[in-house]
């Protein structure tokens, strides 16, 4: 009977020792494909997380699920404590360090292209400060760069949590070479490079087979990159650099708390925002395009506005246009997004369209009671401020900076966030004054129709040709 190329593959010590030291304390997945489509498994016959320890795991693992015909071995972004059940996983305080990783897609013929984007993100990564640390995977038909998850200190890993840590150094640093990756993308068609963070992301561990073709998933460091060649990758032969564990413990603080700084971490905790991932890919020039569109274009950085920006973005709008306070405007819009966030998570429609007049203070008081937890009152809508004067919710305070660092920046990393602003507040005057002031009306009317098309009043010329007043025609 003629052996597998996967069989031949995983009795190899050294590829079964590899993804051992790579996967121990990560929740793995395994892939196979023999009952006509593919299967991806997590968890074992016990319903526990699958994980493993040792060589002798990986080699008990693959028999043990032997009629899936298991072919590639992932391992989770996450490093935990305790892989011993789901409803652990969930956890934030089990996540003991967190892999920044950066995506690069590609089709094979484009390789050399991900190659390219790959050395890039190396590049940015030495000018933070981070060189030693750094490794990358060839996956198969595409690329892994990564940050060893140990290069952040102790210190730095108890003020924030890994996930927080390894997101944003991802997006920020894709935000700094964007402009340089986009040159690549133009160039390879098929190139895709991807923030793909996620509390439950898996990538391929090193010297494991890919899904498809019959090539495996070798490791090399950075001074390597301009040598590398496909064949590397070739299971019968392969070309792999064990230095992959290599890593300065304090190397990544700097930029993680730059990072942290700029984008203020992982955008799924919450689950407010449907699109977390930053994409860069190739722009699609359509045909017939007016010179109004390609300056449109221009702007537009590749990927989608998530509803909590578009939320906040809108409510912040709202405000400005009933005050002419841009700064308060901010915390409004900030301040509502979180509101109404929280207010789906919990399944429940939650209402503050309650009169001042009902809790005791004068309408006329209204714009005077900046004290610590005071109502204030937005048309008939009640929201509470800090002695500052900023919006709050329960003890947590929504400033400017922070409408800044996770709305603007957001916005910004997609379009420019200055059109998105003036788009947004000629939008809103196509409205009346008293929807403006209503705030069912305001969420039905206003940002309904284009919490999930609200590029195309920036992007689209024959939305921005009609004028203000028609634009929710368009939408509807």
């Amino acid at each position: 009977m003629e052996i597998s190329i996967s069989e031949k593959h995983y009795s190899n010590e050294i590829v079964r020792g590899e993804i051992a030291e790579y996967c121990r304390g990560r929740w793995i997945a395994i892939e196979g494909g023999s009952l006509g489509s593919r299967v991806f498994l997590r968890y074992g016959r016990d319903d526990k997380p699958l994980s493993i320890k040792s060589s002798q795991d990986v080699l008990d693992l693959l028999k043990g699920y032997r009629k899936l015909s298991p072919r590639t071995i992932y391992g989770s972004i996450n490093i935990y404590r305790d892989l011993s059940s789901k409803s652990i996983l969930e956890d934030p305080s089990n996540i003991l360090y967190a892999s920044p990783i950066w995506d690069i897609d590609g089709e094979l013929s484009d390789w050399r292209g991900v190659i390219e984007a790959a050395r890039i993100i190396i590049d940015e990564l030495e000018r933070l400060g981070i060189l030693k640390s750094v490794f990358v995977k060839w996956s198969g038909e595409g690329a892994h760069v990564h940050i060893h998850e140990k290069c952040f200190s102790r210190e730095i890993l108890s003020k924030h949590n890994p996930l927080d840590i390894a997101y944003s150094i991802v997006d920020y640093t894709l935000n700094r070479c964007r402009e340089k990756i986009l040159d690549v993308t133009s160039r390879f068609k098929s190139v895709k490079v991807e923030n793909e963070i996620d509390l439950k992301r898996v990538f391929t561990a090193p010297l494991s087979l890919h899904r498809r073709r019959n090539l495996c998933c070798v490791c090399f460091k950075p001074e390597e990159i301009d040598s590398f060649e496909v064949e590397w990758a070739n299971p019968e032969n392969f070309k792999h650099n064990s230095k992959w564990k290599d890593y300065v413990e304090g190397e990544g603080d700097w930029a993680a708390l730059e990072a942290i700084k700029a984008v203020g971490g992982y955008k799924g905790w919450l689950k407010a925002s449907d699109n977390i991932r930053t994409v860069i890919s190739a722009r699609q020039e359509n045909a017939g395009e007016t010179e109004e569109s390609v300056e449109a274009e221009s702007d537009f950085r590749g990927g989608k506005i998530g509803r909590f920006q578009v939320m906040s973005l809108l409510q912040a709008a709202r405000y400005y246009l009933l005050t002419g306070d841009l700064e308060k405007a901010k915390s409004f819009g900030l301040n509502r997004a979180i509101f109404y966030a929280w207010a789906k998570r919990h399944g429940r429609e939650i209402s503050q369209r309650r009169k001042l007049s009902t809790i005791g203070v004068r309408k006329e008081d209204a714009a005077s009671i900046y004290r610590v937890g005071q109502p204030i009152q937005v048309g008939d809508e009640v929201a509470f401020a800090s002695k500052e004067g900023w919006f709050m919710i329960g003890d947590q305070i929504q400033r400017p900076e922070d409408y800044d660092r996770q709305v603007a920046r957001q916005i910004n990393s997609v379009v420019k966030y200055e059109r998105a602003w003036q788009a947004a507040i000629e939008y809103l005057k196509s409205f009346e004054r008293e929807t403006l002031l209503n705030q069912q009306r305001f969420f039905k009317e206003v940002y309904e129709p284009v919490r999930d098309r609200f590029l195309d009043l920036i992007l689209n010329p024959k939305v921005r040709a009609g004028g203000a007043r028609d634009l929710t025609k368009w939408f509807r």
